[in-house]
């Protein structure tokens, strides 16, 4: 059967009491701009429910552009009738039986929105029950464990029918919680922290540290690759990519062994910090996860939190590398992370790392330095990217294509 509409159900926007209308909108915002390459297809937002009218267009990618869209907790593929028992019970019969198959069962579930319908939910559950096991000689009901579940919504515009759920991705729309920092790694862990962000409705723009020759053009690539899987979630992302070959060669030379990754972490938190002052972010994420390396530790993250004032927000804070990973390949980020070129976390790393770092060392070694110079050096040669699903990554400059 031909669908003609999705219908779209909201679940924890449903709890946003006086606000609900303006997590609405950034749904319904990220939903047209998720679906803008097919053409026709319009989108309704209601209190209660979402309607994205197909107008002809073949459900399939779009179910599939629908299932990572944040702020849906399920939708079904639907048909919306005039108020006829006839047409009711025509509609109904055929979505049964394009899912039916010899031995399964069904039942009918009614809602009734509109209370002025002549026919109330038990009567339209008997009803169009009754018309389809006349209509199926081998279909039998089942009302607790069914199949196959004709759902029908009586509304006051019409009704609408559908025959399954179709899980989504849950949380709050991108946007809605404001824009923070993700400091995006070829890594495993960060794009999973700049997934779980956006699930929280956060707007993420990344900051990747490249330092050439030690890190390959492929290193680079690697981390716009990241963004456009993520980028997935959220219609686009931006990255700021940061040459950081000067500030890391200083570190190495004039930094002792024992300190030169907390420097240089310190350095990256600054830096990353500073582009989230000038682009009204109001966080920096980390794919941190305490304990999991010597940078993580919670000595360590107090001597490098120390440079900025701002929310450092963590998801994974908790999580082992197994569960890290389990989310990794969920959103298809594992193999790319998994390429064998090193950013610039993995260079320059010393033997014997201070896990127990001391605030006041680190602050003293770089007081020997004019890391000022270099920061600011650093941020004038910033490039900034934009990637977005099946797209070549756009400079800053040409974003307004996108």
């Amino acid at each position: 059967m031909k669908y003609d509409r999705i219908l779209i159900r909201y679940g924890e926007l449903s709890t946003k009491g006086r606000n609900r209308q303006f997590f609405i909108r950034h749904l319904k915002d990220n939903i047209k701009k998720a679906l803008k390459p097919y053409r026709g297809i319009k989108v309704e937002a209601l209190y209660d429910r979402m309607y994205v009218l197909l107008n002809g267009t073949e459900s399939e990618p779009v179910v599939a552009a629908l299932k990572k869209i944040f702020g849906i907790q399920s939708f079904s593929l639907a048909v919306r009738v005039k108020k006829d028992i006839g047409e009711i019970k025509q509609a109904g019969l055929e979505l049964v039986k394009d899912c039916y198959q010899n031995g399964k069962t069904f039942k009918v579930t009614t809602r009734r929105g509109d209370k002025s319908f002549e026919y109330d939910t038990n009567d339209l559950n008997r009803i169009i029950g009754g018309y389809i096991l006349e209509n199926i000689e081998t279909i039998q009901v089942d009302v607790k464990h069914p199949d196959i579940d004709l759902r029908i919504d009586v509304r006051k515009e019409g009704i609408y029918l559908s025959t399954g759920i179709i899980k989504g991705a849950g949380g709050l729309p991108v946007g809605a919680s404001g824009k923070a920092m993700l400091m995006l790694s070829g890594g495993i862990d960060s794009p999973v922290a700049g997934y779980l962000t956006m699930k929280r409705g956060v707007k993420v723009e990344a900051v990747h540290f490249h330092s050439p020759p030690f890190t390959s053009p492929r290193a680079r690539q690697k981390a716009l690759d990241l963004a456009e899987k993520i980028s997935a979630y959220s219609g686009s992302v931006k990255v700021h990519i940061v040459p950081f070959t000067k500030i890391q060669e200083t570190i190495h030379k004039e930094v002792p062994e024992g300190y030169s990754m907390t420097v240089q972490r310190r350095m990256m938190l600054e830096i990353t910090d500073r582009i989230r002052r000038k682009h009204n972010g109001l966080a920096i994420v980390t794919g941190e996860s305490l304990g999991q390396v010597a940078s993580q530790t919670l000595e360590s993250m107090v001597a490098i939190n120390d440079v900025t004032t701002a929310p450092v927000l963590r998801p994974l804070i908790s999580m082992d590398k197994l569960e890290i990973i389990d989310i990794a390949q969920k959103i298809d980020t594992y193999d790319i992370s998994s390429l064998p070129y090193e950013d610039c976390c993995t260079i320059f790393t010393p033997p014997a790392p201070k896990t127990r770092p001391k605030l006041e060392l680190a602050r003293l070694y770089e007081k020997q330095i004019d890391f000022e110079a270099l920061i600011e050096e650093a941020l004038e040669k910033v490039e900034s990217v934009f990637v977005a699903p099946n797209q070549p990554a756009a400079e800053d400059g040409f974003s307004d294509l996108l």
